[in-house]
């Protein structure tokens, strides 16, 4: 048998995948200019320092609120999904499936499973319901919202495909 001088091809791993489930642009000129008004009413019926409190206290809050809302970051990396805090080892997803914005719907409607664990946002249209095998966990399946579903399905099922 002959043996190959040549060294051994390095093994395709599978790219990794992140997003960020950011507000959209508009949120932020909104938030600030709802907080802007209402710091403005109340300024009208106080005076002296406490004219100036609202704006102190509400502009950096509403800026914080925003930050806090479009804090969730979903990554397929090292072998896991994760989301956010939560993270799910690739060898127990059994499928990964893109869903528009009419099969989250469906997904979350009436039928939803209570066991299921979802993070869902309103302002992204699209998901990826993400199948477990797994007999020691009771949740079912994962539902995420993300921008980009096809290439977190495809990600996520090339991930346990390589490991």
């Amino acid at each position: 048998m002959r043996q190959s001088s040549s060294p051994a091809a390095p093994t395709a791993t599978p790219a990794p995948y992140a997003e960020r489930l950011g507000l959209p642009w508009w949120a932020w000129p909104a938030g600030l200019a709802v907080a802007g008004l209402l710091a403005a009413e109340l300024w009208l019926g106080a005076t002296g320092f406490r004219a100036w409190l609202p704006f102190v206290l509400l502009i950096p809050g509403t800026v914080a609120a925003l930050w806090w809302l479009g804090r969730i970051r979903v990554e397929v990396r090292d072998g896991e999904l994760r989301v956010d805090d939560a993270h799910l080892p690739v060898r127990h997803v059994a499928d990964a499936v893109p869903l528009d914005a009419a099969g989250r719907r469906e997904v979350l409607g009436v039928g939803a499973d209570p066991l299921a664990f979802v993070v869902q946002r309103p302002w992204i249209g699209g998901a990826v319901q993400v199948v477990l095998d797994d007999p020691a966990d009771p949740t079912p399946f994962w539902v995420v919202s993300t921008r980009h579903p096809v290439e977190l399905a495809t990600a996520l099922l090339a991930a346990r495909d390589a490991a």
